[in-house]
């Protein structure tokens, strides 16, 4: 079992910055895959950006340009830096992982004002 939780969500204005965290409660080193999803009211979730263990990342077309999944091993955390924030980046986001199975964090608040 693998938990994942996350910090740093809060309510910023358009086109400021948040920095979400996801600490998982084992060595990330080996998980093949990380990634943050996110889901607006009303709407499904969606995956905003992925992370492999060799460090390859993509993002949905969405954010590109303006948010950055990065991931340091050492301290078995997985970030996403948010830049230039829009109303519609308004959204729980979830942290996840695949290790032969889903795992998923409790989620953190992001509110964007405009």
């Amino acid at each position: 079992q693998v938990q994942l939780v996350e910090s740093g969500g809060g309510l910023v204005q358009a086109g400021g910055s948040l920095r979400l965290s996801c600490a998982a409660s084992e060595s990330i080193f080996s998980i093949p895959v990380m990634a943050w999803y996110r889901q607006a009211p009303g709407k499904q979730r969606e995956r905003v950006a992925r992370i492999t263990s060799n460090g390859k990342s993509t993002y949905a077309d969405s954010v590109k340009g303006r948010f950055t999944i990065s991931r340091d091993n050492a301290k078995n955390t997985v970030y996403l830096q948010m830049n230039s924030l829009k109303p519609d980046d308004t959204a729980v986001y979830y942290c996840y992982c695949w290790r032969g199975t889903d795992y998923w964090g409790q989620g953190t608040q992001v509110t964007v004002s405009s």
